[in-house]
């Protein structure tokens, strides 16, 4: 696969891999993707083993400038979702790049 995977992409893979109805399939992410949410919502912290963690971060307020007009606009403070991969996850994303590197691929 290339490209950026969507949502209906992830869900027919899910729905491929474990052998269930469309349906079912869509249920189990929907229902993953809305956890995530509410926890990061809550302000608590997701950590996914081997795949890395969810967290919130704060921006602190800011001026910032309207980019048409050059006015000063006050940018005020706000949460921000984070991820972190784990060492496993790049290990596992770079394994192509390193062997093509080494001449293996």
């Amino acid at each position: 696969m290339s490209g950026n995977m969507t949502k209906a992409e992830l869900i027919d893979e899910v729905s491929r891999v474990v052998e269930m109805t469309r349906k079912d399939s869509e249920v189990i992410v929907e229902a993953i993707f809305n956890s995530v949410v509410q926890a990061l919502h809550s302000g608590d912290k997701i950590e996914i083993r081997g795949f890395g963690s969810f967290r919130t971060r704060r921006r602190q307020p800011r001026v910032g400038r309207n980019p048409k007009t050059g006015a000063r606009v006050d940018v005020p403070a706000k949460r921000i979702p984070y991820f972190k991969p784990s060492k496993e996850l790049k290990d596992l994303v770079n394994q192509d790049h390193k062997a093509e590197n080494l001449g293996l691929v």
